[in-house]
């Protein structure tokens, strides 16, 4: 994307097969980026018999009509997964309408998206995952905060494709991984043309080794590069390249004892040389509490944008360093009834880049925190999963007295947030969920045009609660749904002058055969 991240909106849920979220740094396997946590998105990639299909069809408020259909299987020498999904909606304004005059058009918009990931097995040994997928996501968006714009349009477009390799060892593998990401953005208003390309290849080889039943290693190298097309960047199109050459060394469960050492060099084409590490030590005990903690560094390059694109560009940028801390306790029942995680966390980052009326580096970011994530499962039918946490943070830089000024700028972060979900299987095809979070107030800069001011505003905490419930029949091949969210019709803000969606309910029907 046009930031260095990816558009969320161009990967539709139905694709996605699970979620996994890895807090804290995750620099020495991840990569440069990752000096705060990874969010790992795996797709779908196979069926459980050689031919089946599935499909969905749903509608709901705001005229938002979505269907996905594909097909996918598997035998033992290959398996595959193909699907479409496409989605159309009415939407609401984007700029909230503070004249109340009703005024602000709708900003709806259209997704199309294809998958396709195959999987080839030759023999015990060998296997290659190509995969492909495109989006197009299109729409209207406004002005700016408290400011509509009925001819402003986008369309994105998004063509991801790759494959992934391995060959097993006697005691290992050799894995190999190639994917690239071609991103076209174009906004059309009456302010002018903004078209962006963009382009990330991504490529590694690594090998896991086992070196006895508590011991592994795990080494390899990856290369990235970035190249940004932009008719208005203040340097014609850049590109950077990033080598890591990277090894961790794993002990696993000696007399309760683990620990994971990592280390990885990272080169960078416009920045030099960066070493980042992580030590993570654990203790279990009685094979229900588990001690542990995490110190790890991390080093994140300022992207093409922000050293070259057209808003706020800044090329006297320093690349941040961070330095995070983490311990807790985890205690699980052997039973699996309790599940109990407690964490606190400390990150400290150096020049940090933050946007005022462009990208700066500043000083010092402090961030540091604790949450508490309680898991009850009362009976085979009932759970209870909860979560409480808490975070602070501030920014320490110097003055144009050379005087070190320290100041909160969680902007849109609450201090506390908290949440609640209950799960009950009702009858053998009944299900039902509810699911509460309160997030506490924030605070958000906005740039008032009218008097060419940047302002501190108030954001009010608020609670959501989401309704959800599905019924099986026809021997668990159809599945009846119905998706109601922000059911207490919360007027909340998360960011100053636009909108949020209000009580929304999506029913529909899927199947799979």
């Amino acid at each position: 994307g046009a930031g260095g991240s990816f558009d969320l909106r161009l990967l539709p849920l139905d694709q996605v097969d699970r979620i996994e979220i890895l807090k804290g740094s995750q620099s020495t396997l991840y990569g440069t980026d990752a000096i705060a946590g990874v969010i790992n998105i795996i797709t779908k990639k196979k069926g459980d018999r050689p031919v089946g299909g599935f499909g969905t069809l749903s509608y709901g408020t705001y005229n938002s009509l979505k269907g996905n259909a594909g097909l996918d299987g598997s035998t033992n020498m290959f398996d595959y997964h193909l699907s479409y999904t496409g989605l159309e909606t009415d939407g609401i304004s984007e700029a909230k309408d503070k004249t109340g005059t009703g005024n602000f058009d709708k900003d709806g918009y259209t997704q199309n998206s294809f998958q396709l990931n195959l999987g080839i097995k030759p023999n015990g040994r060998i296997s290659i995952r190509p995969f492909a997928r495109h989006s197009d996501f299109s729409g209207k968006y406004d002005g700016g905060a408290f400011a509509d714009d009925k001819t402003a349009v986008y369309d994105t477009k998004l063509l991801n494709y790759g494959f992934t390799g391995q060959y097993i060892l006697s005691r290992g593998a050799v894995n190999l991984q190639y994917g690239r990401s071609n991103t076209e953005r174009t906004f059309n208003s009456a302010s002018g043309n903004y078209p962006f390309r963009g382009n990330f290849d991504n490529a590694e080889v690594f090998v896991n080794h086992d070196a006895g039943s508590n011991f592994q290693i795990l080494t390899g190298i990856n290369f990235q590069n970035f190249y940004m097309e932009d008719e208005n960047a203040v340097r014609k199109n850049p590109s950077v390249t990033i080598t890591s050459p990277y090894a961790v060394f794993f002990v696993k469960n000696l007399h309760g004892f683990s620990v994971e050492l990592g280390g990885r060099f990272n080169s960078h084409s416009g920045f030099g040389n960066y070493f980042t590490y992580s030590i993570n030590p654990s203790y279990l005990i009685n094979n229900s509490v588990k001690l542990f903690a995490n110190y790890s560094t991390g080093f994140k390059a300022p992207t093409l944008s922000e050293l070259y694109g057209r808003f706020g560009a800044n090329n006297s940028l320093k690349p941040q360093e961070s330095k995070s801390a983490e311990a807790g306790i985890h205690y699980s029942t052997r039973n699996g009834k309790v599940d109990v995680q407690a964490t606190w966390f400390n990150r400290k980052v150096s020049s940090a880049i933050v946007y005022v009326t462009e990208f700066i580096n500043l000083d010092k970011q402090n961030d540091y925190g604790f949450e508490i994530e309680p898991a009850f499962r009362v009976n085979a039918d009932l759970t209870v999963r909860t979560f409480f946490a808490f975070l602070g943070g501030e920014v320490t830089t110097k003055t144009p007295a050379d005087m070190d000024s320290t100041y909160n700028n969680l902007i849109r972060r609450p201090k506390n947030s908290f949440g609640i979900n209950i799960g009950y299987q009702i009858t053998k095809r009944l299900f039902i969920s509810a699911s509460l979070k309160a997030f506490g107030d924030r605070k958000d800069i906005f740039f008032d045009t009218n008097d060419s001011l940047t302002k501190i505003e108030h954001l009010s905490a608020y609670q959501l609660l989401d309704l959800y419930a599905e019924y099986k029949l026809a021997k668990d091949v159809l599945r009846l749904f119905i998706d109601a969210k922000n059911i207490l019709d919360q007027d909340y803000t998360e960011t100053w002058g636009y909108n949020t969606l209000g009580p929304n309910i999506n029913t529909g029907i899927s199947f799979k055969l």
